[in-house]
């Protein structure tokens, strides 16, 4: 098979309408508007949403809940984790977790309890749940929460 062989052929492509090019064209004159109306125009289209007046469908339907904007969200790090990428390391900073790719760069991280730690580690991040902060105490590290 050469290029020239790939389908679709030139002749089987579908030309592109031209619009206003003269009456004998099919497509003169209104240019497939038709005649007056706001579509007629030029730089219509309207409003995205806009139902021709009738109350538009997103403020028909029923709202739900309540969005807090102050909402921060958490980068989810389980024990297990920093065992796995941290085995034989006593301490473990925050922006060590970005290094190695545990948390985008900025991203406020806070440490799960899924997973057992062995060793004594000193764990610094943004918030750590119950379960993870009893783990790190019990194998006799500490759980340094950072503010912000």
């Amino acid at each position: 098979m050469r290029l020239h062989e790939l389908y679709p052929f030139p002749e089987e492509r579908k030309n592109k309408k031209r619009l206003g090019r003269g009456r004998g064209s099919g497509t003169g004159c209104t240019s497939g508007k038709g005649n007056k109306g706001q579509n007629s125009r030029s730089g219509t289209g309207g409003k995205v949403g806009f139902e021709g007046g009738q109350m538009p469908l997103s403020r028909r339907l029923p709202k739900f809940g309540f969005f807090n904007p102050n909402r921060v969200e958490y980068a989810p790090v389980n024990l297990k984790r920093l065992a796995e990428e941290f085995s034989g390391v006593t301490e473990i900073t925050l922006d060590d977790i970005y290094a190695r790719g545990i948390a985008r760069p900025g991203e406020p991280v806070k440490i799960l309890g899924q997973g057992e730690i062995t060793t004594a580690m000193t764990i610094e991040a943004h918030r750590f749940s119950a379960s993870a902060k009893e783990k790190i105490t019990k194998a006799g590290g500490s759980a340094k929460e950072l503010e912000g």
